[in-house]
Order: C-alpha cells, then sequence, then structure tokens
C-alpha cells in the first residue's frame, strides 16, 4: 500500500513524497517524490482521491489542491505563513485550515474538480503565559463526532468550537479554556464514550476531556508525556487513538519518543510506556490501516522509524528507523 509525507523544503526535500508499505512485514520502500511544492507540511486526501496540503505561491501562503494524479488543481495563497494543519469535510465539500502564525481558522469550498475557493475566516485574538504566546495560534481545525468543527489555540490555550454551515460560514459556540500555558495541539475523539483527548505541546501533557456535544469540554484528567526524569526541552506534537479507543499515542520533541497509554473503563488514561523513537523531532506518526505498525517521521534527522504495535497490550517493538525521508512532518496513508 501507499503511504504518503509531507515535509519542509529547507534543506533536502523537494515536496510531498509517498512510499510502499508492506502491511504484512512492517517494510518501506521505494520512496518518490510525487508533487513539488515549498513545505507541505500537513496533507489530507478526500475520498475522490483529491490532495489538499499546506501550500505557497509567489512568496504568499495558505493551501494547495492536487488532482488525484497529483496535478495541480490551484492554490487559494493570501500574504503572510501559509497553513500548519488541513482536513476535509466529505459531507460539506468543505477544506478545513489552520493558521498558527496569523491565528486564523479558515473554510474552503471544494468545487467539482477538486479546486478550491475561500468561504470564510475565523480570526483568533488573544494570548498566554509562555514566551510562544504572544498571539492567537490556531494548530488543529477538524470536526466533532457531531459535526462541529473544533480549533486548537495554541497561542491562547483554548479549544473553540465553531458551528459550519453547507455554504463553510463558520459561527462560534463555545470555548473551552485549557490550562494557562498548555499550548493545545491536536485533539482526538474516543469512538464511543464521550470523551477528547487534548495533546497540549508546551507542558508536555495530554487533557482527557469530558465531551459532551455543542463544543462542551470539561477537564477530566490531565496526564504527563514525559519520563519522570526528563530534563531539558520537550514539545509534544502528534496524538492518534486506536479505532477500537482503548489506546492513545502521543509524541515528544526533545525526549524524541512516543508516549503508549491504555484508556481505562471511564475512557481515563494510564501511562503503558514511553518508547524513544532513534530519531530527532518526532513531529507525527500514524497507525496503519490495519493498526499493527506505527510510523514516525522525524523533522530534523530525515528518517521513519516503524514499530510492530501488539494490538492487546498497545506496546511498540522497533523494527528498523533507517528509512530515509527527507524533512517529514506529516505522515499518512
Amino acid at each position: 500500500m501507499t503511504i504518503y509525507f509531507g515535509t519542509y523544503t529547507k534543506r533536502e526535500s523537494k515536496g510531498i513524497y509517498k512510499a510502499q508499505f508492506d502491511a504484512a512485514s512492517g517494510q518501506l520502500s521505494n520512496l518518490e517524490l510525487v508533487a513539488e511544492e515549498p513545505n507541505p507540511t500537513y496533507l489530507a486526501f478526500d475520498q475522490a482521491g483529491h490532495l489538499y496540503s499546506v501550500g505557497s505561491e509567489n512568496g504568499q501562503g495558505g493551501v494547495a489542491a492536487f488532482s488525484a494524479d497529483f496535478t495541480p488543481l490551484n492554490h487559494v495563497v493570501a500574504e503572510g505563513a501559509p497553513l500548519c494543519y488541513v482536513s476535509v469535510d466529505e459531507e460539506r465539500d468543505l477544506v478545513f485550515g489552520s493558521n498558527y502564525h496569523k491565528g486564523q481558522v479558515l473554510v474552503y469550498k471544494r468545487l467539482t474538480d477538486g479546486s478550491l475557493e475561500l468561504a470564510d475566516v475565523a480570526q483568533h485574538e488573544g494570548s498566554g503565559p509562555h514566551e510562544n504566546q504572544a498571539s492567537a495560534h490556531v494548530h488543529f481545525s477538524d470536526l466533532t463526532p457531531d459535526r462541529f468543527l473544533v480549533a486548537c489555540d495554541l497561542g491562547c490555550d483554548q479549544v473553540v468550537t465553531y458551528k459550519v454551515d453547507n455554504q463553510g460560514k463558520l459561527e462560534k459556540v463555545a470555548t473551552y479554556q485549557a490550562t494557562p500555558g498548555s499550548g493545545p495541539r491536536h485533539i482526538v475523539f474516543h469512538p464511543t464514550a464521550k470523551i477528547a483527548y487534548l495533546i497540549c505541546e508546551l507542558n508536555s501533557t495530554i487533557e482527557v476531556l469530558i465531551y459532551d456535544g455543542w463544543g462542551q469540554f470539561e477537564l477530566m484528567q490531565t496526564i504527563s508525556t514525559l519520563p519522570e526524569d526528563h530534563t531539558g526541552f520537550n514539545g509534544t506534537a502528534a496524538i492518534r487513538i486506536t479505532k477500537d479507543g482503548q489506546f492513545v499515542y502521543g509524541s515528544n520533541r526533545g525526549n524524541d519518543s512516543i508516549a503508549v497509554y491504555k484508556t481505562l473503563g471511564d475512557a481515563s488514561l494510564e501511562l503503558v510506556e514511553i518508547v524513544p523513537t532513534n530519531g530527532k523531532t518526532p513531529r507525527d506518526f500514524t497507525l496503519s490501516p490495519d493498526e499493527n505498525h506505527l510510523i514516525v517521521v522525524h523533522q530534523d534527522s530525515d528518517n521513519a522509524t516503524v514499530f510492530a504495535r501488539d494490538t492487546e497490550s498497545g506496546r511498540l517493538t522497533e523494527l528498523y528507523h533507517d528509512f530515509y525521508v527527507p524533512e517529514a512532518v506529516c505522515v499518512t496513508f
């Protein structure tokens, strides 16, 4: 099967890459450039195979759209930095974007050929106590189980929920205030329980939140992503949950590890283990479609690490860490 990588293009990378992944053995092979694009740091596919990527054009930043054979369709850009996260709403023919530097949530209408046009922008305002929180920094925007749009604002320590109409217009419905200085980065939802898991970059924690729908979050538990003896810098990055809701995984940049948790009866988290990724700056990782493997990519050491995953215990066993992918910061099937 094919696996895709989004990258920075500051050193060696030229854009968006693909490789082959053997689901039986966990082997990656045949890295290949599929689209040249400056700093395509996050990727999202729709069901028709269109690819939406963080993109830039003529020195302006935004989103890029590609056909299923990676032919460029169009860019939607504006002055300033590009997005940092992209997601797709199939039902409403929308694509959502997050702009970290500008503190914006953006909505794009998906046209019949797969190209995009801007539908709405929500501007966040605010700040936090950490030195990285001088202004709003939207790091994530994606759908809740009840079809609202949820945005993680690392700069304001907020999780903001929006109602979205079929034309892509946003209406704010709720704001959850996370721990001051925590820096909410990404969020995932339990498949059956009314629970969400919010990974916070700046204080290396996961906040376990009761989610009652309509953007109503309530803190239930805070758990660290780090070993007790860790000193020095760390910033968390990605978070994933298994399809059965039994295990949650989060990545640490600095400690350069994956924290493994099991979910208990009330869907709170219990640490299972923290596993080194044998690379520098594991910004993203994903589970294979059958969830028997976990693939991590590293921004600063240009390698992917593949783990076998024990589906009973959730534990990870490294298979290898020497597959070359330049400046990779996003990995998806």
